[in-house]
């Protein structure tokens, strides 16, 4: 047990929070939702709303760390940031001026999320992807759905539509041509000591609105040896380019012999969900990484991940619901607070399975979605 205290901030730090307490950290969190288990896992808990209604802003945020920090029993060895900065380098910018960042610095995630320079990037390096412009493409094949319109810095892929003749331009958009194909997302530990990699695949839930979004991760995956090498070599060419460090996701499209590299997340993201341990050792790797330790020495000796994990998110696709008192089962998690209003589409909860397989993991994890579903409305009409 190290009993170092931790800031931790993100759309949901739930995941971040489990991970941190199996480590032995105390985390100190600032998330847009107020989970119960997210409060469960932190010593000290504060709810900014601003993260998933109007945005986040550095006054709101700020004041949340600052609040965490003069309560905590020993001063934070830093803040680790999920889900939610990549459209906010400034805000990022604005951070490192009063806490320490365990995590990637504002210019890397701009860079990252610059599509004119990240892709630009790519094609010096040669690493395949697919077409990708920040102007709307002038020609759509005569299909609507040969473009993607995209959101910089747009995350869990709700951001994602299909590109019409009505699409235009705009500095907060970008197009990238459409390509079939298996999505493969590489879980990265990245540091200049020493570097790990573990694969999974992403599966949609889609709906009529929101035709790419997120629904969730199984693995690991056991690749073919050429695609993993390839992977794996543009993972690291891409990480020392854009000088990653920690907990970083690479998520590619396979198509045929062809690996495509759509985009990189470089913060932890929601394959955490899928292979963490007992212990917290990817939380302790990416502390690792960040403070100069090697963090594949770490894992070699006590990373002991799932045989096969699936999580996924569960959406309130059957319309607004407030979620009554309930028993949870232990493999749900995001567990809304008794009468938190969900308005329709937005997720619910997020539920995992483990299993010997991944593709029984996986046809678990979605029995378990039915399950949730059925329940909560079900609760809620009464």
């Amino acid at each position: 047990m190290t009993g170092e205290t931790v800031l931790i901030a993100a759309f949901s730090g739930r995941a971040l929070a489990q991970s941190a307490r199996r480590a032995g950290y105390l985390p100190l969190v600032a998330d847009g939702y107020g989970d119960a288990d997210t409060k469960e896992s932190a010593v000290a808990f504060e709810c900014v709303p601003e993260f998933v209604t109007t945005g986040i802003t550095h006054k709101a945020l700020h004041a949340a760390l600052a609040k965490l920090s003069a309560a905590a029993s020993r001063p934070p060895i830093g803040l680790v940031l999920g889900a939610g900065f990549e459209d906010h380098p400034g805000l990022v910018a604005a951070l490192e001026k009063t806490f320490t960042l365990l995590g990637n610095s504002a210019p890397v995630i701009e860079r990252c999320k610059d599509p004119g320079r990240f892709f630009y990037t790519l094609a010096k390096l040669g690493i395949p992807h697919p077409q990708t412009q920040v102007e709307a493409p002038a020609e759509l094949d005569g299909w609507p759905d040969r473009w993607l319109e995209k959101r910089i810095g747009g995350s869990g892929g709700r951001h994602i539509r299909h590109t019409t003749a009505a699409s235009r331009s705009g500095k907060n958009l970008y197009f990238q041509r459409k390509v079939l194909g298996d999505a493969i997302s590489v879980l990265g530990i990245v540091s200049a000591a020493g570097d790990a990699f573990a694969f999974s695949r992403q599966s949609a839930s889609p709906h009529l609105s929101q035709p790419y979004r997120y629904g969730g991760a199984t693995g690991p995956l056991t690749l073919d040896e050429d695609l993993e090498a390839r992977l794996i070599d543009t993972a690291l060419t891409v990480a020392r380019e854009f000088d990653l460090v920690g907990l970083v996701s690479f998520d590619f499209v396979i198509n045929g012999d062809e690996a495509l590299l759509i985009e990189v997340n470089p913060r932890p993201g929601a394959t955490l969900d899928v292979f963490d341990d007992a212990t917290g050792t990817l939380f302790s790797a990416h502390i690792a990484a960040c403070t100069g330790d090697n963090p594949a020495e770490l894992l070699q000796r006590q990373w002991d991940p799932p045989a096969a994990r699936s999580a996924a998110y569960l959406y309130a696709d059957r319309g607004p619901l407030v979620v009554n008192r309930t028993e949870w089962p232990e493999w749900v998690m995001d567990r809304p607070p008794p009468g938190t209003r969900i308005a329709a589409r937005n997720p619910l909860l997020t539920v995992a399975a483990e299993a010997q397989t991944p593709d029984a993991a996986e046809h678990l994890c979605a029995e378990r979605l039915g399950q949730m579903q059925t329940m909560l409305y079900d609760s809620a009409e009464k």
